[in-house]
């Protein structure tokens, strides 16, 4: 299977809310940027990249999860992340039944990924 055919398999195993959300992450993620590309990668989790990985997501068993492997380097206005907060290089959304967020905002947190990527690249 490729990516996206993994990736669809992912969220019909979970077809409760959690695969239901992700499926609306990444129709946000996708809608963001026509260039970023969706791969399957560490024994099961779907990545999106565009020139550097700009996220991981993954199904937990009360959550959702999208992992920005950059994420302490971002800009987050509108408070996003909530997990992995300590460290210096990932930050983390936990999404858990019931929670709310803008497409917006979590577009503008994925520009902000794709411009640092590409800001690095440069140098």
């Amino acid at each position: 299977m490729n990516a996206a055919e993994e990736i669809d398999a992912l969220i019909a195993k979970n077809a409760d809310w959690r695969g239901d959300l992700l499926a609306h992450l990444r129709a946000t993620i996708l809608a963001t940027d026509p260039a970023i590309v969706e791969t399957w990668k560490w024994m099961g989790s779907p990545v999106w990249e565009l020139g550097g990985i700009i996220c991981v997501g993954n199904i937990h068993k009360n959550k959702a999860k999208l992992t920005f492997m950059d994420g302490a380097a971002l800009a987050d206005p509108d408070h996003l992340f909530n997990a992995e907060l300590e460290g210096n290089k990932r930050r983390a959304i936990d999404f858990f039944e019931g929670d709310q967020t803008t497409p917006e905002s979590l577009q503008a947190l994925i520009r902000s990924a794709v411009a640092h990527i590409q800001g690095r690249a440069k140098i």
